[in-house]
């Protein structure tokens, strides 16, 4: 992508989509004021909305789940795998970069914030316990909610991103121009504004949220190891070190993200082998691993059909529908970002190597990272499902897992220097993704202006730091955003078929352009 010189103001101006930006950005203000004001009204009404949802129509978060899952090896192996995205000769960035400037968009400093944990969020559930062995299922469990359907959703989209950009070359870098081979001339009214301004609004609900998710976590690492009381202001400098971080690289542009999401990568490896290494867990780690993913690819359609209609447990409502629903807001951001940066590839090298770059990165982290807290609890060195059953805190379980490792405040270090650089790589492809839905048009070779790249980087660091002063606020700002997955699953299935009807076109095309020379071929035959 080349990045535009900063424009005059009055023509930048004329460029932005002020209504798309603005009235999200006012909802999600106000929702944050009245979420102050008044929290437990809030959260009752949010959380009686979110039970309707998420407990009487959670069906429908399941079947789109499994479908758009599905629909991803369809079109990877059918004749749409062969199309490629763009007509560039060899692809913009190199495998490595690809790969990692993918997996550090997609939600990845959360996969090492929850690697460390998930495990014990799942081992006393009943479900566990019908299933088999604690060791075995609670292993599993976190592979399945992170895996396969989870990349399926963000790699069904980006393939229909980036047909659009880099085959059709359409210059609005929206939802709605996503759906405008199903729609037609609709999504230049009314059903385009609404399909744009929820897809905004769940992208800010959601990122509001999640930074500030395991920014305590960092928060008592760096107090662990410095000495410095742990208080709401260290978080708050914690976060302003992440947005100089990721602000400075989105000044440099893509070449910037692909730097920093390398450099995240390496730090992410390092802790990884500190772990396995360091622990002394090697050989349960690995096994434990082995048969997680056997149980997986096993049990994969039962586990992404089980409803518990009978609720013996509700273990599908409050886990697997959740995790669907927020892995369906978070798909406004990272398949664009995915989409813009798989110029020069084909569709299915798209989707086959989105799936392995994913999936490798969150089962190493997971196996690894969770399977020695696991480990730790199965052979007695440490009661953490004990500790975290009195406590409910799961930062300080997570910093007493430390306390087991060799050099333990190098560990906090290495594990705090991953995050942040997890965290700034995933803000830099928010940053990009919002920038360019500020536009009106877009093309796809071109990077936003400076000042509206500068204006959505320090947009997207003051809701954290807001929200960071009222947890209940953010418990009902992330309801908010799984309620948002609702009408943005009818968005999904628009643009998946859109996708369908513009590619067998395209393909229709290309034959009916191939055919006449493969005539003047053969008559040129002897």
């Amino acid at each position: 992508m080349k990045s535009s010189p900063s424009a005059p103001l009055r023509d930048l101006m004329k460029r932005l989509d002020w209504v798309t930006t603005l009235i999200p950005l006012a909802a999600i203000a106000l929702l944050c004021v009245v979420f102050l004001l008044y929290p437990e009204s809030s959260a009752s009404v949010l959380s009686s909305i979110r039970f309707f949802l998420g407990d009487q129509l959670g069906s429908y978060y399941l079947l789109i789940g499994l479908g758009v899952f599905l629909c991803s090896l369809y079109i990877a192996f059918s004749r749409y795998g062969s199309i490629k995205l763009g007509g560039a000769d060899k692809p913009d960035y190199t495998p490595f970069q690809w790969g990692s400037m993918m997996f550090t968009a997609g939600l990845a400093a959360d996969i090492l914030f929850y690697s460390l944990c998930e495990w014990m969020l799942y081992a006393n559930e009943p479900r566990i316990s019908q299933m088999g062995s604690m060791a075995d299922w609670a292993a599993t469990y976190p592979l399945f909610h992170w895996g396969p359907i989870p990349w399926g959703f963000y790699m069904v989209l980006a393939v229909a991103f980036g047909f659009m950009l880099h085959v059709r070359k359409r210059t609005k870098q929206k939802y709605s121009e996503a759906c405008r081979p199903l729609l037609g001339k609709r999504v230049d009214g009314f059903w385009g504004r609404a399909i744009d301004l929820v897809a905004v609004f769940a992208l800010l609900a959601g990122t509001a949220t999640t930074f500030s998710l395991a920014t305590p976590l960092l928060s008592m690492a760096i107090s662990q190891v410095s000495g410095i009381p742990q208080s709401h202001f260290l978080t708050i400098a914690i976060l302003v070190i992440i947005g100089v971080t990721y602000t400075v690289t989105v000044v440099f542009g893509m070449k910037g993200v692909a730097k920093l999401a390398a450099s995240c990568t390496y730090l992410f490896f390092a802790l990884l082998i500190y772990v396995f290494i360091g622990g002394g867990q090697a050989r349960f780690i690995i096994e434990t691993g082995i048969t997680a993913i056997g149980n997986l690819v096993q049990n994969f359609i039962g586990l992404s059909t089980w409803t518990d209609a009978s609720r013996s447990s509700s273990f599908p409502q409050n886990w697997t529908i959740f995790y669907w629903a927020y892995w369906m807001v978070w798909c406004v951001a990272a398949p664009f970002f995915i989409g813009s940066i798989s110029r020069g590839r084909t569709i299915r090298q798209t989707i086959l190597g989105g799936y392995f770059w994913g999936l490798s990165g969150t089962f190493t982290s997971f196996i690894i990272l969770g399977n020695y807290g696991l480990g730790l609890q199965v052979f007695g060195k440490m009661d953490l499902l004990g500790a975290y059953g009195k406590s409910q805190d799961l930062y300080q379980s997570i910093l007493s897992l430390f306390d087991t490792l060799p050099l333990t405040e190098a560990g906090l270090v290495l594990l705090a220097v991953t995050m942040i650089a997890f965290y700034a790589t995933s803000f830099d492809a928010l940053t990009l993704v919002a920038s360019s839905y500020s536009y009106k048009e877009l093309k796809d070779t071109e990077e936003p202006d400076m000042k509206v790249k500068l204006f959505w980087a320090v947009l997207l660091m003051l809701f954290p730091i807001a929200l960071i002063f009222n947890d209940s606020s953010m418990a009902n700002l992330q309801t908010v955003s799984i309620i948002a997955a609702f009408p943005i699953g009818f968005i999904i299935l628009t643009i998946v078929a859109s996708f369908f009807k513009d590619a067998r076109l395209y393909l229709n095309e290309r034959e009916s352009q191939q055919a006449p020379l493969e005539k003047q071929q053969e008559k040129k035959k002897p």
